[in-house]
């Protein structure tokens, strides 16, 4: 049986058969159909096992292999990505700690077949590098985020975060969506009530922080490395702080969320003191008044 990638074969096959059952010569149906009668015929064969169904193409991978890994070593394999539940490559190096020598492609296409590689998703975007900036005043580096929030209804609700770091200046919003259109509308929003203008925002590879993000914002946009939430430490500890001491308090829903964002952030940027700050407070940062440590 040939191979093919043709997806309506399977049903061909099984009309073929149907013919054959209802009184159809072989050669009558290979004329009609436009296949030689011997593959009628092993479609026919084939039907007593599929029955009524449609015949599937067989995969055109080969049963052997001169080359083909060892049962023993494909065991080893994943028996140690189930006992360290690390990537391929981690995976790989720990085989060799123990000498079993295999090449990293060998290990990802084992795993890949038992279903235990997780693939790199084919709507995510490269993005090059950019040089993190020099925090030298306000609005040099500012970090933003989403903090994802679930109502007893089921629901999501999506709190945006801002952070300036330099000051420590903070602004959120909730929203019901969070998209690229959101999360512009929340940035410009935000550096409408900023005294400072954002010459450069730091984001997570988040989908609302997409390449259309990039293109329309106003300010430089770079994005933090894959997996280190540290590269947006600032506004991390922003985003615990923020929902201890306001968001856990109320309903989740966007009207009272944002209802208490609104008193709570004066009393964060103007009030609360800051040990990253000197125990001042970000308006006193951003008005670049000095005080001594309180003993």
């Amino acid at each position: 049986m040939a191979y093919t990638k043709n997806p309506h074969l399977p049903k061909v096959r099984q009309d073929a058969t149907l013919l054959v059952h209802r009184g159809w010569g072989v050669r009558q149906v290979a004329r009609y159909i436009g296949v030689s009668p011997g593959t009628i015929t092993k479609w026919v064969k084939k039907a007593k096992i599929y029955g009524h169904h449609p015949i599937p193409t067989l995969s055109s991978r080969p049963k052997h292999h001169p080359k083909q890994l060892a049962k023993e070593l494909i065991w080893k394999i994943y028996h140690k990505r189930v006992l360290i539940k690390r990537s391929a490559e981690v995976v790989h190096q720990e085989l060799i700690n123990d000498g079993v020598f295999v090449s990293l492609s060998s290990v990802k296409r084992t795993l890949d077949r038992s279903g235990l590689l997780k693939k790199r998703s084919l709507w995510k975007r490269y993005h090059p590098p950019m040089l993190r900036p020099d925090v030298e005043k306000q609005g040099d580096l500012v970090q933003v985020d989403t903090i994802h929030l679930l109502t007893p209804e089921g629901k999501r609700v999506y709190v945006f975060t801002l952070l300036d770091v330099y000051s420590r200046w903070a602004y959120a919003h909730t929203y019901t969506h969070a998209n690229t259109a959101t999360a512009l509308r929340f940035v410009q929003k935000a550096q409408r009530f900023a005294s400072f203008r954002f010459k450069t925002l730091q984001s997570d590879h988040g989908s609302e922080w997409s390449q259309w993000f990039t293109d329309h914002v106003f300010s430089m946009h770079r994005h933090s490395r894959v997996r280190r939430p540290n590269d947006n430490a600032h506004l991390e500890r922003f985003n615990r702080t923020v929902q201890e001491e306001c968001l856990d308090t109320v309903p989740r829903t966007v009207k009272d969320l944002n209802k208490a964002l609104t008193r709570y952030l004066p009393h964060y940027n103007g009030k609360r003191l800051h040990f990253g700050l000197k125990l001042r407070t970000p308006v006193q940062a951003l008005a670049g008044r000095c005080f001594q440590a309180i003993d």
